[in-house]
């Protein structure tokens, strides 16, 4: 089977990260479409052996993108386009229709109550993307709570598939020399009370809940690995506390697959002090920790958010053995509490979040065994779940080529043999005011 990835950007992030884990282990030809920012992820997945292709989208309203797109989708020949983030689903479904593949599997990756990638949920956001979900085969989440939030939407049931993101555990499992090292590099003493947070430092993320909480424990650090617009506005925060010394905001940290943890590859190989390609392998990146090498330095890892589609970062912080306080992980949440002991739900607030934590300074966290839930998300099972839906696709668009090939020829690129609905959608007259758009 020959498949085509489009997503949105290949920039440091969740479901940029995810894509490439799968993309490692799918037993399909697999190639990668990316509409905009070629970043680290881009530059990784290349690494493994799959290509690459840059669209160079320069905007939500950049129509000159879909018959591009439309062209490339077209020439390769692929049995199954897979669209992942809002713009990618929306122009990539449509594209598809257009180069006569019927085959078209979504996976929404962060759909929230209000919010979709961090952008503000508006009629016109839901409008198109339940116009452009029409035209493809199956819509994946990546969680029970996103599928129930489609359905809500009005998604059909039977276009709905629940593939689970999934990790690689071993990879982020608790190195003790990784946690000394870190904290040398960093300046950190070796026996402080160290918080840790992940993510991109957006408002939704709530991080100033977090900064502000740790700026009422005196001598506790916190490490936050992100990068976003808040990023100034959470520094003079800590310096407006008098706790601008503890509070080291670290910018994007390498999750990538290849990274590697106190000297050791991700398959455990020791490879000494760098990698093939000139980096680290000490548990950090070229300038500071990687995200395992990050979650061995500290104590607790707390994720904020109040909204989230899956969890992926509360998941690697139980797969390093530590204590976790969260305002939203459907992973988690969807189990039994024992399947994630380690983890506690707090509400949004700086008080009773400061009360956690200073309960588990006193308690001595230490490291905690890896929970069952960590092992029920393991990226192989995502893959194969997700191989089930693109031959389950494939299976339903096949019969309708055969059946009749003179009534429905191919496309062509020809706009008249789509809908008139999914030919207009895009039309920037028609279309929501990009700054409601989500930049993914």
């Amino acid at each position: 089977m020959k498949v085509l990835h489009i997503i949105t950007g290949l920039d440091v992030g969740g479901a940029e990260q995810q894509l490439r884990l799968l993309l490692r282990r799918l037993p399909a030809h697999c190639e990668v479409i990316t509409l905009t920012d070629p970043g680290p992820v881009a530059h990784g997945i290349e690494a493994d052996g799959t290509p690459v292709t840059h669209l160079g989208m320069t905007g939500n309203r950049d129509l000159t993108a879909l018959p591009r797109l439309a062209g490339l989708i077209r020439g390769g020949g692929y049995d199954l386009v897979h669209t992942h983030l809002y713009r990618a689903c929306v122009y990539g479904r449509i594209a598809a229709r257009m180069a006569g593949v019927r085959a078209v599997v979504a996976t929404e990756h962060s759909l929230g109550d209000a919010v979709i990638e961090g952008r503000r949920l508006t009629r016109g956001v839901r409008t198109l993307y339940r116009a452009t979900e029409r035209l493809g085969t199956a819509t994946v989440a990546v969680s029970d709570t996103v599928a129930a939030r489609l359905r809500r939407w009005g998604v059909p049931e039977q276009r709905i598939h629940v593939v689970p993101n999934g990790i690689e555990a071993h990879r982020f499992a608790f190195d003790p020399a990784a946690r000394a090292l870190v904290r040398t590099r960093l300046g950190l003493p070796l026996d402080a009370f160290v918080v840790g947070g992940v993510g991109r430092l957006v408002p939704g993320k709530r991080f100033d809940v977090l900064v502000r909480a740790v700026t009422q424990l005196p001598g506790v650090h916190l490490l936050l690995a992100g990068a976003g617009p808040e990023r100034e506005m959470l520094r003079r925060m800590a310096e407006q506390f008098g706790s601008g010394d503890r509070i080291h905001l670290l910018g994007e940290r390498d999750g990538a697959a290849d990274a590697t943890v106190g000297g050791r590859a991700a398959d455990g190989r020791a490879v000494g002090g760098r990698a093939a390609d000139g980096r680290p392998t000490d548990g950090r990146t070229a300038d500071g920790p990687d995200i395992p090498g990050l979650l061995s330095a500290i104590d607790v890892f707390v994720s904020p958010s109040p909204d989230e589609a899956f969890g992926l970062a509360v998941l690697e912080a139980l797969g390093s053995g530590l204590h976790v306080l969260y305002g939203s992980c459907p992973a988690v949440d969807e189990l039994p509490a024992d399947q994630a002991p380690g983890a506690r739900h707090f509400s949004l607030g700086v008080h009773e979040l400061a009360t956690a934590l200073r309960e588990l300074r006193r308690g001595g966290p230490g490291r905690l065994p890896v929970p069952p839930v960590v092992r029920r998300y393991d990226i192989s099972r995502s893959a194969e779940a997700l191989m089930s839906v693109y031959e389950q696709a494939v299976a339903a668009a096949t019969p309708v080529r055969r059946r009749h090939p003179a009534a429905v020829p191919p496309p062509q690129g020809r706009t008249a043999a789509l809908p008139a609905a999914a030919v207009s959608l895009p039309d920037p007259s028609r279309s929501p005011d990009p700054s409601q758009l989500s930049k993914r």
